[in-house]
């Protein structure tokens, strides 16, 4: 996710609007884009994940909009329980909360969403005790000690928690201050590997096919080549829609997420783009897909967010052991899996551990099809993408240059803007979770790699 180009465009757009320029971009959808940012990151930190909202506009925020966020403004209504944001007197945005549901956006066109489910008590944990764990073995450490250093000169890292299993039991993990064994954490573009798990679950089931038309709506009139697209095409990223994901202030994925009136439908709005060419023929990363298979869940599943929230606590949550997960909604009741789970680093390694055996859970049930996991670690059309993770799979060269650096062939991961990722090794029986709010290009990854190649030395 680039984002420099979002940084670089909401500086052109206070400058435009400032100058009163005409330009090929609207400043004012920068502006609605950077204060609905604003509303609901730091809803999400204060309401869900009990962490400082200052410090998540810090250092969160401002590494997402640059310069231009000394802009922006917020204010936490704890009465309310929401947060009000504005960005140079040009845009303003309210960002609720609703107990069981996270955060969303304001908009006179939401849905109301159901009463709180009731709270699920943590599990006996038969995966690591409840203190931290702390590693005795020097490389492990020290490897950790990287991941964490900040280094003059070097692109800020802020990383927030580290955990490394081996064999299903935590090795070794470490949380910044502030942040702890049950803080929930944003998981960004990591909700797109729940995205994955739910429609496999759906499959096992046999109510999905990966083959089949994703049938939506706005795709229905005769001769819409649309109306052919497949499950896979979109959680392949192969759609050809042309909906960009570049972190431009101004892109349909940033409209999407934080305009309010995209944000009350978020798969309508990403359905509504034009196809740009034929199915199958190139990979393009876009949220735009994932979002558009998540109504699709949704509707499978039907009852609206409380039923779908039943449903993946009881086939995913529960068999996996995970307590303490948010799932975020729409304003049209459409679960957010482009983007918006929290849960703790442990509950991310969790998940991780799910691929890692193959779909099957601690107590020996299946929960993924059998060769489910193989299929996702799949290279897409040669990419480092597979479907629902990015992979070692395939040819390309950055998936060869982790591959040289240490991360195992058969390495895959989940990963999320600003570093947020779990890396899964089959063939060594690992799991390492990494999260932060680090700076572009790479957001750490050398240093993670560091840390697996560390990892494998030390439990070998």
């Amino acid at each position: 996710m680039r984002v420099q180009t979002m940084a670089a465009v909401f500086g052109a757009a206070l400058v435009a609007a400032a100058a009163g320029a005409a330009i090929a971009f609207d400043p004012r959808t920068a502006a609605e884009v950077a204060a609905g940012l604003e509303a609901h990151s730091v809803c999400s930190a204060v309401f869900v994940q009990g962490v400082d909202g200052e410090a998540t506009h810090r250092e969160m925020v401002r590494m997402l909009t640059g310069p231009a966020g000394a802009l922006l403004r917020h204010e936490v209504d704890e009465a309310g329980r929401g947060v009000d944001a504005s960005f140079a007197g040009l845009a303003h945005a309210r960002a609720d909360f609703t107990p069981g549901y996270g955060c969303r956006l304001r908009n006179a066109a939401n849905t109301p969403l159901p009463p709180a489910p009731a709270p699920v008590p943590p599990p006996v944990d038969d995966f690591a005790p409840s203190q931290q764990v702390t590693t005795n073995d020097p490389a492990l450490a020290a490897a950790i000690d990287r991941v964490f250093a900040e280094r003059p000169g070097a692109p800020v890292k802020q990383v927030k928690a580290v955990v490394v299993v081996k064999d299903g039991h935590v090795v070794a993990e470490r949380y910044a201050p502030g942040f702890g064994v049950r803080t929930p954490l944003i998981s960004y573009s990591v909700a797109k590997s729940f995205t994955n798990a739910f429609l496999a679950v759906l499959m096992r089931q046999g109510r999905l096919s990966v083959t089949q038309p994703v049938g939506a709506s706005e795709w229905a009139a005769a001769g819409d080549a649309r109306g052919k697209l497949t499950v896979e095409d979109l959680l392949r990223m192969q759609s050809g829609l042309d909906a960009r994901e570049d972190d431009s202030a101004t892109s349909p994925v940033a409209q999407m997420e934080f305009v309010s009136h995209a944000a009350a439908d978020m798969a309508g709005f990403a359905a509504r783009h034009p196809a740009k060419q034929p199915p199958g023929q190139r990979f393009e990363y876009t949220s735009a897909n994932t979002i558009i298979l998540d109504r699709l869940l949704g509707r499978t599943v039907g009852g609206g967010p409380s039923e779908f929230r039943a449903f993946a606590q009881r086939e995913l949550f529960a068999p996996l052991h995970m307590s303490n997960v948010t799932m975020e909604f729409d304003g049209a009741g459409t679960f957010v899996g482009s983007t918006w789970v929290y849960a703790p680093a442990r509950d991310f390694a969790r998940f991780g551990q799910l691929f890692l055996n193959d779909g099957v859970a601690p107590d020996g049930r299946r929960v993924l099809p059998e060769g489910w996991v193989a299929w996702s670690r799949r290279s897409t059309l040669g990419s480092p993408y597979g479907a629902g993770f990015w992979t070692n799979d395939g040819p390309d060269p950055m998936a060869a240059q982790r591959v040289a650096n240490g991360f195992p062939k058969d390495g895959f991961y989940a990963s999320g803007n600003l570093g947020q990722r779990i890396y899964i090794v089959p063939s060594q029986r690992l799991v390492v979770v990494r999260f932060g709010y680090s700076a572009p290009p790479a957001f750490g990854i050398a240093d993670d790699i560091a840390l697996i190649k560390a990892a494998i030395a030390a439990t070998a």
